[in-house]
């Protein structure tokens, strides 16, 4: 009840009344009351005043369907938001609703506990500072091509980035760079069986608006925030429906059209490694390369010291000067 109250808020330019909120909602005024004090709890600034009512002030900076909706343009993706204060990991989350859960269903939370990122490694995802949502999608592709999403993400992330007027790079397959230092990270996990894809979960995860000193001491050299390298707050409610905007018109395309081209070109005009000497890490082995490109299928073409082109996919790691994806 208290998403209604709020959007009733928002509608109303001035006061409206209590009498006329339990008129609308077939509430009490106490029950009214005691919404409006919710609303107060999870960050809305609302003035009471004795026989005008209640008037919306402000709204906090918070990623529910509520305050992002108005912004949403997304034909498939987004239609549906599951919003948690905190939860352990959103990925995990949209792995236990996806069987059931409609296409372009999104998990978002504003804090993780247990944030996962590629590679098992762990996410930072402290309190609303950050952006950590999950996708679900239901992809009609063979399982050979489910990698291409990370890439498909990578984009959304980098033109929703260019909306708010940030400039970043990408780092194949899956990392965001501002400045030398990772900023956003994407986590595709599957679901298939006999060469059908059940489902996909497409993992963002977004450093928007911590300092310096809320960043894990081990990632300072490695990772930042929007609002470190921008120097100001991000409103993340802004940037999330940008994102799910800009992934919507990428997904609807390749759902048409069956290929990612203009996700691939993205990625290859934003690559943060291509025309670099980098160091392919796979398990214990490391091979010294030169990356030339990107391929049709997104897998990155290498050329080695000893004069050969090979294509790298799975589950690998890419060193340069800016560190390992």
């Amino acid at each position: 009840m208290k998403h209604k109250i709020i959007d009733r808020l928002h509608e109303e330019e001035g006061f409206i009344s209590g009498e006329k909120l339990s008129e609308e909602f077939g509430l009490s005024r106490t029950a009214i009351w005691k919404h409006v004090n919710a609303l107060r709890e999870d960050g809305y600034e609302i003035e009471s005043v004795t026989r005008r009512g209640y008037r919306l002030i402000s709204s906090p900076d918070i990623i529910n369907y509520d305050e992002i909706k108005g912004e949403l343009t997304a034909s498939v993706i987004g239609k549906k938001l599951i919003y948690f204060q905190s939860i352990g990991s959103t990925n995990d989350k949209a792995k236990e609703l996806a069987a059931k859960a409609e296409e372009g269903t999104v998990i978002v939370a504003e804090e993780q506990t247990s944030g996962k990122g590629r590679l098992g490694r762990s996410w930072s995802s402290p309190g609303r500072k950050g952006i950590y949502a999950s996708i679900i999608l239901k992809p009609d592709m063979e399982p050979f091509n489910a990698a291409k999403l990370t890439l498909l993400g990578a984009a959304s992330v980098a033109l929703a980035l260019e909306d708010c007027g940030i400039e970043s790079q990408i780092k194949w397959p899956n990392d965001i760079i501002i400045g030398g230092k990772k900023v956003a990270g994407i986590l595709t996990e599957m679901s298939c069986e006999l060469g059908i894809v059940n489902y996909i979960i497409l993992g963002i995860g977004i450093n928007v608006n911590q300092s310096v000193e809320e960043l894990p001491p081990e990632l300072v050299d490695k990772a930042t925030s929007l609002r470190i390298a921008e120097g100001k707050a991000i409103q993340r409610k802004h940037l999330l429906a940008q994102v799910l905007n800009r992934l919507d018109e990428l997904y609807v395309q390749l759902k048409e059209t069956g290929d990612i081209e203009q996700a691939l070109d993205i990625c290859r005009e934003r690559s943060a490694v291509i025309g670099k000497d980098i160091i392919v890490v796979q398990g214990r082995k490391q091979r010294p390369g030169h990356a030339v490109s990107i391929n049709h299928d997104g897998e990155l073409m290498v050329r080695f010291d000893e004069g050969l082109e090979q294509v790298i996919s799975g589950e690998v790691s890419i060193r340069t000067e800016y560190g390992y994806v």
